[in-house]
């Protein structure tokens, strides 16, 4: 993925935040399999991601952000 894809994907999801009603904001909107942990049946654990938890990763520039904006464009959510 490109430089320029990655800040398209990051000025639409801030672009959508920013627009958000508040009570919105605490909702989740997809989950997030974390592939490094795992259960104790060996099944990957998947995290609930709100609004919320996707701004401050994209913010902050992480690379769970990176997979997060990459679900929230395919889900045509930014």
């Amino acid at each position: 993925m490109t430089n320029e894809t990655k800040n398209d994907r990051r000025e639409r999801f801030l672009r959508a935040y920013a627009n958000l009603p508040l009570n919105t904001r605490k909702e989740v909107i997809l989950m997030l399999e974390m592939l490094e942990e795992k259960n104790e049946k060996g099944e990957v654990i998947k995290q609930p991601i709100t609004w919320e938890v996707a701004y401050l990763e994209v913010r902050n520039n992480t690379s769970k952000s990176e997979k997060i904006l990459e679900k929230l464009d395919k889900l045509k959510l930014i």
